[in-house]
This record gives C-alpha cells, structure tokens and sequence, in this order.
C-alpha cells in the first residue's frame, strides 16, 4: 500500500533512491565500456519500465513509486524522451507517484503507422487515450518544451479533466505570419513524405563513435543539455549499428524531424487561458528565447488572474529541469505540497 500522508515541500535525501534500473532493451546493445561511461554525478532514482498499449502500438515509460494511486505524467520535449527527468525524479518527493513517458516515434515507444504525419494534435489525443487506459477522470501533467505548450492547450480545452499542471519554459505553441505557416506546413509534409520512402528502404542511417554521438547530440540541442547529461537522452534514443559493432545511431522516428506544430491565431490562446482553472505553476527558464514574447507576456497576464496559476523564473537554459533538477524541484515541490491531493 502506498502512503497518503501529506506531501513535505523538501528534496528528498540522497540516500533514498537506488541505481536507477534501466531499460534492458535499450542498453542491452551496448558495450561495458560504454555503460560504465553511463554512470554519472547525478542522482538516480528506481522506476519500473512499463508499456501502455496504444491503437498503434504502445507507449514506453518509466513508472517512479506506487502504482495504485494516480501518478503525476511526465511529458517530454520535441526530439527528447522520457530521460529528460532523470535526474528531477529523484527531488520529487517520494510519496508522489511519477509517469514519465515516450510520446510516440520518441525513445522506447511504438511509431505511428506508415503514411502518417506527426502533429501536435497526436499529444491531445494520447493525453486522452491515456485517462481512459488508466480510468482516470482527471490527469496532472508536467511538461516541457512541446509537451508544456501541448499541456497549456489540453488545459485549455478541457478545463475539467486536469487537476494540475506544471510547465517547463515554453507557454503557448508557435505564432508565424500566415504566409509563413502555409510554406513551413508544405516544407514539413514534403520532407515527410522522402523519409518515409527512406525507412521502407530499411536502411541504416549514419552511424558514429559513442563519443562522437553524444558530441553531436549535445551540440544538436546547442548545448542546451550539458555534455555529461546527454546519455540520459541518449540511452533511450540509441541502437548499436549492425554493421559495425563500435558505432551507434540515432533510433528515434526521424519522421518526427518534421512534426506539424500546432499554430493557432494569437486570439485562440488568450482564449484557452481564460479557460485554464486547475493550479497551474508556469517556470521560464533565462537562457532560452521566447519564440512570441508579446503573445507570452499577453497570455502570461490573463493567467495571472488566477489565484491558483505560478509564475517562477530560473537561471538556466531550456533543459535546467535536466541539468540542475534542484533548482526546478525547489519550485515544484512546494507547489505540488500545497496543491496536490
């Protein structure tokens, strides 16, 4: 069974929390030398590895703590997976279950089917396919990057099925000119459809040196996750090539690289944030760009008037919640201690 008692706005000790298990499937392809160079300064936290069947496959997550209560669900950025809270969990506080998950074509989860497209969309509906695998009639999420923008509009739409939500850096989804849309959106579809010629074909894409990947992914995400916390993305997001047993390569659905981004008028969010009533704590990370800053300061303003929405700003780059988990759990924990059921 697990504990109800009330939720203590601290970090947790370190001594609480194990060698992390990590997913067999994943790191069942690499070599010693390379899971030695796995081990970090970080703290690591036990999960179990689950997977949630899905209409077209199923979802791959990281379960933290018990399983008979409601857990809050972790949701990641474009092009990241269910690592990127590696290293919060372990600050959560531990009577708090927590559900990190794959979105699809990202880390251990299921691709969609051939011929499709992946669109913002796909979030809401996973958000909703979710609750009803689980029986939940309200979910808390937290969010980063994609997932915090996604989780604002699911918040937005639907009011009444979202107790709580936490937001890592990004408010709102994109705002572009209409010309520019139109261009992105025929840009993306096109490169698509050539990809998906590329993956029936079942040809193995570049492969590299582990450092070398990791090398090449930190600078992918311009620098935005420091060097040594790299490998908690990339244990998810690796395969080892068939072809030469010392290299590695990027296993995620490269189709993913031309995601349809979510790109209502300016209105439709104002909107959506009249309509956001459940405690809502919002975290802006200083070293990242805002991609509108007057829709973020407009939004920002309406959401303020709510007596249950947080606005925090931290020293950090887009991935602080990765890099420096203390500073965000330091923001998280009180809000989810006097919040959370």
């Amino acid at each position: 069974m697990c504990s109800y008692k009330p939720i203590r706005p601290i970090l947790p000790p370190v001594f609480l929390f194990k060698t992390l298990r990590r997913s067999e499937s994943t790191l069942s392809s690499i070599d010693a030398k390379t899971k030695e160079r796995i081990s970090s300064k970080y703290i690591v936290r036990n999960h179990e590895e689950i997977q949630i069947p899905m209409p077209w496959g199923h979802l791959a997550g990281k379960w933290y703590g018990c399983k008979n209560r409601k857990p809050l669900v972790g949701l990641h950025g474009w092009q990241d997976n269910a690592g990127t809270f590696d290293t919060l969990a372990p600050y959560l506080p531990p009577d708090l279950p927590f559900l990190a998950i794959d979105i699809p074509g990202h880390g251990l989860s299921s691709w969609l089917p051939e011929g499709t497209l992946y669109h913002s969309i796909d979030l809401l509906v996973l958000i909703r396919l979710l609750m009803e695998e689980y029986k939940w009639d309200k979910i808390s999420l937290l969010g980063h990057s994609l997932s915090s923008q996604n989780a604002f509009v699911f918040a937005g739409l639907f009011p009444n099925k979202i107790d709580l939500m936490i937001g890592l850096d990004c408010l709102t989804p994109f705002t572009s000119p209409a010309a520019k849309i139109i261009h992105e959106t025929v840009e993306r579809f096109e490169h698509s459809l050539k990809i998906a010629k590329y993956l029936r074909d079942k040809s193995e894409p570049p492969v590299y040196e582990w450092d070398q990947l990791v090398q090449r992914f930190h600078e992918g995400v311009r620098n935005s996750i420091n060097l040594d916390a790299c490998k908690f993305i990339l244990e998810r997001n690796t395969k080892r090539s068939q072809r030469d047993s010392n290299k590695y390569y990027f296993s995620r659905d490269n189709r993913i690289k031309n995601w349809i981004f979510l790109s209502f008028p300016e209105s439709i969010y104002v909107e959506l944030a009249k309509r956001i009533k459940c405690p809502y704590l919002f975290i802006k990370s200083s070293q990242s760009a805002y991609w509108d800053k007057k829709l973020h300061k407009e939004v920002l303003d309406v959401l303020k008037q709510e007596p249950t929405f947080q606005y925090s700003e931290v020293d950090g780059t887009h991935h602080a919640h990765l890099n420096e988990p203390e500073k965000i759990a330091s923001i998280v924990n009180p809000f989810i201690s006097k919040w959370k059921l």
